[in-house]
C-alpha cells in the first residue's frame, strides 16, 4: 500500500523472521527438560541444564526426532517444500547466554523450503486475501536468557544469565518481502500462531516468549520520477502484536524523516538492527547488522545429515488436522457464520472441536456459536480456563438446546441448567438435572388453566384491562400465574392462553 508523506510517494515493505519454540518435552540436542513445554515453565533459572547445554567438553549432541517431525508438520501446513535430505552447521558467535560460543543451526539446507500461504488483507468480513510467500524454515536451538531485573522485579546493576531456555528447539521461518501494511504482518502472525495451536507444536504463549517476530522494515520512495530504497532496518524480539504493529508503523515514517535529513539508500554496510521500546513506543538503534560470513558457518562434525523417508513424510501428512483458516473459510460458507464468530472459535482447537460436536449433535451452527460465545464463554473467562476445559460435554449442551427449543424450559432455566452440568461434569444427565432442580416447565392443559384462573381471581383489575384492550396489562397475570406455579408453567403458552380466554 502507497501513502503520501510530504509531497512523496511512499510504499512500505516488510519481510518475516518468527522464531517459535517447539513444545517437545526435551531440548534439540539433549534430553534435558525443555523450557517451551507448559509442564517445566515455572522452573527455577538454571535448573533445565545438562553438561550438552552447557557445553561441557567432551559432549555430544543427539538430535530429537520430535522437533524435526513438528517441523516437517509446520511446513507441510505452510504449503512448503520439505527436504529430503539436509545437514547441520555451526553458527559461531561469543554471548553470554550461549555457552558453548555457537548455536547448532542450518546454514545454506534447510529442513524446509519455498512455499505460499494465503491470508486476509485485513480483519474485516469481506476483506482480499494475498499469497505471502515463505523463503525456508530452519531447525536451530535456542539461546539462553539474560535477565536484566532480580527475580521479583528488584532492579540489578548486572545482568544474569538463566540458560533453563539454552537448547530449547527453535523453528526459524523466514518470509519474503510480501507485506506492505502492518494489518497484514498482524494478520498473518496471528494465522501461524493459531496454525502452530493447532498442530500442537507450541503453545504459542507469546509472553512466555514461545514465538518472537523479527521484522525486516524498509520504504520505497518515489520523488520526481526517481525511486529510493532506504537501508533494511531488523527489529529484533517483538512478542506481543501490539508491539509488531507498533515498530512497523513507527519505522514507516522514522526511515522516511531519516531519508530526507541524510539521503542514504540501501548498500553494503547500510542495514542495521533496532530494538523496540514499549514504554517510548519507538524503535532504538542497537548494532549494524552482521552478515552470514560473520558467523562462520561450517557443518557440525558431531552431527549426521537428516534423511526424510516418503513413508515418514507421508505418515506427518497425515496428522495434519484440517486448520484454522480453513475452518474459518468453512464457517463462513457452510453454516453460515459472522467471519469474527469463526476466528473467535478457532482461535483455540479445543474450542473449534468443542464447538462442532456440538453441531454433529444436532444443534443448528448458529445456535452453537451464540451458545459458546455467550453463555460458555463469560463462565470460562471468570474461571480462566477455555470453554473446553468448563466441564460441560457437547452432548449436554445439545440437551439444553433441545429442552429449550420444545419449550420444556426457558432461557433463564437453560442458563441455570448449563451452571448446573458444569457443577454435575461429563456424568450429568441435562434433563434429569432440569428436573431434579425443577426446571422444567409445566405443559399441561389442565394445571395451565388452573393456574391461569387463580391468577384472574388474584387480578381482576389486570383481566378486566385485557379484556379491554390494554394488552400491556396481560404481563402482570404471566407474573401472577409464574408466582402460582413456582416457576414451572411456560410464559409463551401462557400468555397465549391468557389472550384467547380473555378475548372471548
Amino acid at each position: 500500500m502507497s501513502t503520501v508523506i510530504e509531497g512523496l510517494k511512499t510504499t512500505l515493505k516488510v519481510g518475516l523472521e518468527i522464531h517459535v519454540e517447539l513444545a517437545t518435552r526435551t531440548k534439540m540436542w539433549t534430553s534435558a527438560p525443555n523450557v517451551a513445554h507448559p509442564d517445566y515453565f515455572n522452573a527455577e533459572p538454571n535448573t533445565l541444564l545438562d553438561p550438552v547445554v552447557i557445553g561441557m567438553p567432551g559432549t555430544l549432541p543427539v538430535m530429537n526426532r520430535e522437533a524435526v517431525r513438528m517441523s516437517i508438520k509446520v511446513g507441510l501446513a505452510l504449503g512448503c517444500e520439505i527436504a529430503r535430505w539436509c545437514k547441520w552447521d555451526r553458527k559461531s558467535y561469543y554471548y553470554p547466554d550461549l555457552p558453548k560460543n555457537y548455536q547448532i543451526s542450518q546454514y545454506d539446507l534447510p529442513l524446509v523450503g519455498p512455499g505460499t500461504i494465503d491470508i486476509p488483507i485485513n480483519d474485516e468480513p469481506d476483506a482480499p486475501t494475498k499469497s505471502i510467500r515463505i523463503t525456508r524454515a530452519h531447525l536451530e536451538e535456542d539461546a539462553g536468557k539474560l535477565m536484566h531485573e532480580a527475580p521479583g522485579g528488584r532492579p540489578i546493576d548486572y545482568s544474569i544469565v538463566d540458560l533453563n531456555r539454552a537448547g530449547t528447539p527453535l523453528l526459524e521461518i523466514v518470509t519474503e518481502p510480501d507485506f506492505d501494511t502492518a494489518d497484514q504482518v498482524v494478520m498473518f502472525g496471528q494465522t501461524l500462531r493459531n496454525l502452530c495451536r493447532f498442530l500442537g507444536v507450541s503453545e504459542g504463549i507469546m509472553q512466555q516468549g514461545h514465538m518472537r517476530f523479527e521484522p525486516n522494515i524498509n520504504v520505497i520512495i518515489e520523488r520526481d520520477g526517481q525511486t529510493y530504497a532506504t537501508p533494511v532496518v531488523e527489529v529484533k524480539n517483538l512478542n506481543s502484536f501490539k508491539a509488531v504493529r507498533g515498530a512497523i508503523e513507527y519505522e514507516h515514517g522514522r526511515q522516511v524523516q531519516q531519508w530526507l535529513e541524510d539521503g542514504l539508500v540501501m548498500g553494503p554496510g547500510a542495514k542495521a538492527t533496532y530494538g523496540w521500546d514499549d514504554n517510548r513506543l519507538a524503535t532504538f538503534l542497537q548494532r549494524e547488522k552482521e552478515d552470514a560470513h560473520d558467523y562462520r558457518y561450517f557443518p557440525d562434525p558431531d552431527l549426521l545429515p537428516v534423511e526424510v523417508s516418503s513413508v515418514w513424510l507421508e505418515e506427518i501428512r497425515a496428522e495434519i488436522p484440517e486448520l484454522p483458516h480453513q475452518r474459518v473459510h468453512r464457517y463462513v460458507e457452510e453454516y453460515g457464520l459472522d467471519i469474527k464468530q469463526a476466528r473467535t472459535i478457532t482461535d483455540e482447537r479445543g474450542v473449534c472441536e468443542f464447538f462442532e460436536a456440538v453441531v454433529d449433535a444436532d444443534v443448528t451452527p448458529h445456535r452453537a456459536a451464540a451458545v459458546l460465545l455467550n453463555n460458555l464463554a463469560k463462565r470460562a473467562n471468570e474461571r480462566g480456563v477455555l470453554i473446553s476445559g468448563l466441564g460441560i460435554t457437547p452432548v449436554q449442551v445439545a440437551t439444553i438446546e433441545q429442552l429449550r427449543d420444545g419449550n420444556k424450559i426457558s432461557s433463564n432455566g437453560a442458563d441455570e441448567l448449563i451452571d448446573a452440568c458444569i457443577e454435575a461434569g461429563s456424568n450429568g444427565d441435562a434433563e434429569q438435572l432440569a428436573e431434579a432442580k425443577g426446571l422444567l416447565q409445566v405443559n399441561d392443559d389442565s394445571a395451565l388453566d388452573g393456574w391461569i384462573d387463580e391468577a384472574i381471581g388474584i387480578e381482576p383489575k389486570a383481566a378486566e384491562d385485557v379484556r379491554s384492550g390494554k394488552m400491556a396489562a396481560i404481563g402482570r397475570l404471566v407474573g401472577a400465574v409464574m408466582k402460582a406455579s413456582k416457576g414451572q408453567a411456560n410464559p409463551k403458552i401462557v400468555q397465549q392462553k391468557l389472550r384467547e380466554k380473555l378475548s372471548s
